[in-house]
Order: structure tokens, then C-alpha cells, then sequence
């Protein structure tokens, strides 16, 4: 074996440091993690902004962690600058309140916040609610995901759920 190939690689849980370029194509959990408080939210939150600045993706990927009890704070995103928002819960328990609806999540629970929607999110639960939160301006139409042998497969799945 050489060097090289005895050399872990970043996405098999070793921690090797980033070399120059790498930036772009890699980030370590908690790279440029900061604390702030949205939409008159409550409690402590520390946020994640993957590949800001570097991305081309029309959207924003973030990751949230709110300890218990804290809330993003009810907002809405309307035409001044049109947000969909979808998050995903990664770990904990929350209560997501949609134009009034409340939806209670647990870990692999999703919910899209529709451009003005009035909406917010508190975590309920007794440990952090991690999540990740992916937003953007909308299209008028939904992408064709026509070619995407996954789309099929999902689409297929979701006709035969029953809930």
C-alpha cells in the first residue's frame, strides 16, 4: 500500500484537514457556525450556511440546531422577496405551525413553508432539534424531473402510500 491509499477519506468519519481547494467541494459540521435570532424567535439557535458564496444551486442549504424550548418565530415570506422553505428534521422533536396548522415532527419529518405562508418552528422536544432548512425564490412551474429514474420511483411510492 502506499501513502496515499492509506490516507482516510473525508467521508468515512475521519477528520483530515482540508487542503487548499478543498473548500469548495467540502465542509466540516460546524464550519462558519454562528448563533443569531430570527423573526423574533426564542432561545438559543446556532446555524450552519453550507457553500455560501459557492454554490451555484438556486437555493440556500442550512443546517439548525435550536436547544429546547427556542423558536424561529412566526414570519411569512411574501412578494417583496418570495421564500419556499422546506425543513427536515435530522434529530428531535418540534412543533412547525403552517397558516395556523401545527404539525408535530420527529426525526425524517419534512414540511415546505409555501411563499406567504405565516409559519414558525419550536423545537418541544428535551434535546437539540437539528434540522435542515433549504430555501429559495420559486419558480412558476415545478422542475421536470422527467428524466430522473428516482422521480419515478418516488412518485410510484407516493401513489401507493396509504397514511
Amino acid at each position: 500500500m502506499t501513502a496515499e491509499s492509506d490516507k482516510s477519506h473525508p467521508l468515512d468519519g475521519s477528520h483530515e484537514r482540508a487542503r487548499p481547494g478543498d473548500a469548495k467541494v467540502f465542509e466540516h459540521a460546524g464550519h462558519a457556525a454562528f448563533h443569531h435570532q430570527l423573526h423574533g424567535g426564542e432561545g438559543k439557535t446556532r446555524f450552519q450556511w453550507y457553500f455560501l458564496d459557492q454554490s451555484r444551486l438556486p437555493v440556500a442549504v442550512q443546517r439548525w440546531d435550536l436547544e429546547p424550548g427556542a423558536s424561529e418565530g412566526m414570519h411569512a415570506h411574501g412578494d417583496e422577496q418570495p421564500l419556499e422553505e422546506l425543513y427536515l428534521v435530522v434529530d428531535g422533536e418540534a412543533t412547525m405551525r403552517i397558516d395556523g396548522r401545527p404539525f408535530h415532527l420527529r426525526p425524517g419529518d419534512a414540511v415546505r413553508a409555501p411563499v406567504n405562508s405565516k409559519h414558525d418552528i419550536v423545537n418541544t422536544g428535551d434535546s437539540t432539534l437539528s434540522l435542515v432548512v433549504v430555501f429559495g425564490t420559486p419558480t412558476p412551474t415545478p422542475e421536470d424531473w422527467s428524466w430522473s429514474a428516482m422521480a419515478t420511483a418516488s412518485r410510484s411510492a407516493a401513489a401507493s402510500d396509504v397514511e
